[in-house]
């Protein structure tokens, strides 16, 4: 191992960042202990890299140079790597049908990795071999190779996991041609069980780099010599690395539909930790939070992300940072609009611009025969830098998190709900409720966006990411609640949710239902 890797373990094992703020902690990693996971650890593993920089118009620096390097990188993580190098359309057509074969045949683990020009038209993507020659929008479909097509052939692989890299959103020759409406590369939603990951985001465009290696890739070569790195946390330290050296002008994009984790450099063996550990493991990741948030220091929150990538705060942490560095003057990337592209249900941000006066009003029924139990109504009295403080009692934070319930449970920072919306994105968090009474429990929950929806409540109708929740509530006298609650979320619309459906069952009385609500908007005032 090299010193340079061995001090990067080292510090993402033992600690966030030099100062008093954040002392060393014990080592311990908390695993995934599921069968998906054993399985990808043991599946054999293909990778086919691309990287075209001798175009005839506007040759590039890096991408050969990227490939080349990616080839090498995934070799030495166990990948059997084919590596083309400046192809024209045959060559690179011919090797991207010979990978989806492999895919299916082996039922693999797949890795696609393309460095070089590319570009939309239709909503399609299209990789530029080095022999294009584009005079018209037609020849994009007729010399371009296509990345939706590639999409298409993995899905019908049906291989067990596939992660797509595409290093393909740098400026291009092509961009005045008429008809073509956005640079880069236009937004997709990965299909079951893969991981795509964009050097900037779609329909924007990424740097070639200073050095040997564009941007991205130079970052994303050094996090995957990390040991023990999941691969999701893999691409949102790149993601943060990338951001923070391009100033904001440069932000990578991801969308994931994994349901299991995966490790370009797995660990020896998965460790199943004692609920006490998990604890102790979840208080240490709370007080580093805290910590950070308090001081309002952005290296500090910088540190956290590095440590914490895909952690219990992670959300929180991502909302920090953006405000801290929008104060200092970053320009924030924003994607065009997806209305119309057929690949993609969209993305969505919070709303976090909460007035005094924002009223919601809900039903709550009961979730099996639909009959009403009681009316609520929480009307924003207070806003302070971190909580939304309702006439109720009931407060969250910016981004809708609860802190108290109205009825005086009070709970530890959480993030149920994420920054950013897409279908498929997952996350985790873990969290302590103290009841008005002094008892503590401890929640451990896991979150996925699962579709995105049309809903209709007496509100009206609402274009509604569907987000799932799965957890168990230990620590109290009737001992595991399993809690399952599904809420419907409209981020353009509203501040709050749609409607929400809350489901609790108690252990002590052999998996009874002990609540069983949906909660319904009535209706609302936002300024």
């Amino acid at each position: 191992m090299h010193r340079v890797d061995l001090d990067r373990r080292l510090v993402l094992r033992g600690g966030l960042a030099a100062g008093s703020l954040f002392l060393p902690a014990p080592y311990a990693w908390v695993w995934a202990q599921s069968e998906g996971t054993m399985k990808l650890l043991k599946a054999p593993k293909v990778a086919l890299v691309l990287g075209n920089s001798k175009y005839k118009e506007a040759p590039l620096k890096n991408p050969a140079n990227d490939a080349k390097a990616m080839a090498d990188a995934l070799k030495a993580c166990g990948f059997d790597v084919t590596l083309k190098v400046d192809g024209g359309k045959a060559d690179m057509a011919a090797a991207v049908q010979a990978y989806v074969q492999t895919l299916t045949a082996k039922k693999c683990i797949g890795l696609f990795y393309y460095a070089g020009h590319g570009i939309q038209l239709a909503w399609r993507n299209y990789m530029l071999p080095v022999d294009a020659d584009l005079d018209t929008i037609a020849d994009i479909q007729k010399q371009g190779v296509e990345v939706n097509s590639l999409l298409e052939g993995i899905t019908k692989a049906a291989n067990p996991m596939n992660v797509i890299i595409l290093d393909a959103c740098r400026d291009n020759p092509f961009g005045n041609l008429k008809g073509v409406d956005h640079k880069g590369l236009s937004q997709m939603d990965a299909p079951n069980n893969t991981i795509i990951s964009y050097a900037t985001a779609p329909g924007n465009v990424a740097s070639d780099g200073e050095g040997a290696n564009g941007l991205y890739t130079e970052n994303l070569l050094r996090e995957l010599k990390v040991p023990e790195a999941k691969v999701e946390d893999v691409f949102k330290r790149v993601r943060l690395n990338v951001r923070l050296k391009s100033k904001g002008a440069q932000v990578p994009w991801d969308s994931s539909s994994l349901e299991d984790d995966f490790y370009f450099l797995p660990p020896a063996q998965l460790q199943k930790l004692s609920q006490a550990e998990k604890d102790r493991l979840l208080n240490e990741e709370l007080a580093a939070w805290d910590r950070a948030r308090e001081a309002k220091d952005l290296k500090l929150i910088e540190a956290f992300l590095q440590r914490y990538p895909g952690g219990n705060f992670s959300e929180l942490a991502q909302l920090a940072l953006d405000r801290a560095l929008a104060e200092n003057g970053e320009k924030k990337v924003e994607a065009p609009s997806a209305t119309g592209n057929p690949y993609t249900k969209g993305s969505a941000r919070t709303d976090i611009d909460y007035k005094v006066g924002d009223s919601y009003t809900y039903r709550v029924v009961d979730a099996n025969t639909g009959a009403e139990r009681r009316k609520l109504t929480d009307t924003v009295t207070q806003i302070t830098d971190s909580e939304v403080i309702t006439d109720s009692g009931r407060v969250t934070d910016l981004l809708g998190n609860l802190l108290r319930h109205r009825d005086g449970r009070r709970l530890t920072t959480n993030q149920t709900y994420p920054l950013e919306f897409s279908v498929g994105k997952r996350w985790n968090s873990g969290w302590f409720v103290t009841s008005a009474a002094g008892v503590r429990f401890r929640n451990e929950s896991e979150f996925r966006i699962a579709s995105r929806e049309r809903l209709t409540v007496p509100a009206g109708i609402f274009d509604a990411f569907r987000l799932e929740q799965r957890g168990v509530v230990t620590g109290g006298p009737m001992g595991p609640i399993e809690v399952i609650a599904t809420y419907w979320l409209d981020p353009a619309r509203l501040r709050s949710y749609a409607a929400y459906t809350d489901i609790r069952k108690w252990d002590r009385w052999q998996n009874s239902t002990g609540v069983a609500e949906r909660y319904e908007l009535v209706s609302f005032n936002q300024s």
